[in-house]
């Protein structure tokens, strides 16, 4: 009975965490709409206030779930404090990079770009990290440069947004495996070190009689809002980590591109040529195969813990 109990749990766990992941990536996937929506403001200042306003929301949140010492614990750290710096300068480019390319109807580079992440992930850790490449990993690499390739050859002009965004969200991703902190509190303090950039450019805007803030009520709404959707989701992902395989839970990340492609096509008709056709293919593809691996290995592994954990109660 106890058994039956603590297997009913975990599946309600599950689908609990399956709820949070899939929500978590619907924000990120209808982000191109939300920030359409603040056409009338400059991606700078678009950019400035989704800094001050998410640093806002994580100290409230940071302070709720008391979670200070931590933050002060990573303070206290030069290496995280450097490592933190790094990816406020990385996650910065990325967030400003993404607002312009929506703002300038570039959202099929966008999502391109998030494509290509987990496979920019993996060539970062056999780079960096000398992690070996399964062969299946090796082929889907393989066709996602292909792909990239063929678009950077045939009109390789907006092919640096995704490249950008795709490099600059792995690499940020690799320094925080290397100096791993707490999520809500490494978020805090790398908006917080962006925040002095982000008050010193509004205070500029706003002394030329340029600032958008208090000029319209619904966009100083969606500006206010942008701190919502950007910690929302970190903490949706977060708690549905804690409930589901983590190898499982990642595989939700391709919902964010994949709305965000059928947005530039179908929505915002964004030119959609048969050599994007064929670059989507190779990528999608590749991350089939990508992902069939993983869940595959990761499965592989639960069973041999299993059989061990039998053996070792036998």
């Amino acid at each position: 009975m106890i058994e039956q109990g603590n297997e009913a749990e975990r599946i309600r766990q599950m689908r609990v965490g399956f709820v949070y992941a899939l929500a978590a990536y619907l924000i990120y996937g209808i982000m191109p709409i939300y920030m359409k929506l603040l056409k009338a403001v400059p991606p700078g200042q678009i950019m400035a206030h989704r800094v001050i306003w998410s640093v806002l929301l994580l100290a409230l949140i940071v302070s709720l779930t008391r979670r200070w010492p931590a933050v002060r614990a990573a303070l206290s750290k030069p290496r995280m404090v450097l490592a933190m710096l790094l990816c406020a300068l990385l996650i910065g480019t990325n967030w400003m990079v993404y607002i312009w390319a929506v703002l300038a109807n570039h959202i099929l580079e966008t999502s391109l770009g998030f494509f290509v992440t987990p496979l920019m992930t993996v060539v970062l850790g056999v780079v960096v990290l000398r992690e070996r490449l399964p062969r299946p990993q090796a082929v889907a690499v393989g066709l996602a440069t292909i792909g990239v390739a063929a678009l950077a050859i045939a009109q390789g002009g907006t092919l640096w947004i995704a490249l950008v965004l795709a490099i600059t969200f792995s690499t940020a991703g690799l320094i925080r495996k290397l100096a791993p902190v707490d999520p809500l509190c490494e978020l805090l303090i790398e908006t917080s070190l962006m925040a002095p950039i982000a008050l010193a450019w509004l205070w500029w805007v706003t002394a030329q009689g340029q600032g958008a803030f208090g000029a319209d009520r619904i966009d100083d709404s969606l500006l206010v809002m942008t701190g919502v959707v950007t910690a929302v989701p970190l903490l949706l992902f977060s708690a549905a980590a804690k409930r589901m395989p983590y190898s499982l839970a990642g595989q939700f990340q391709y919902i964010g591109p994949t709305l965000q492609f059928l947005q530039a096509v179908l929505l915002f008709h964004e030119p959609f040529t048969p050599v994007h056709m064929f670059t989507f293919a190779c990528i999608w593809t590749g991350l089939g195969i990508f992902t069939y691996d993983v869940l595959r290995t990761a499965r592989r592994n639960s069973v041999a813990t299993t059989a061990a954990a039998v053996a070792t109660a036998d």
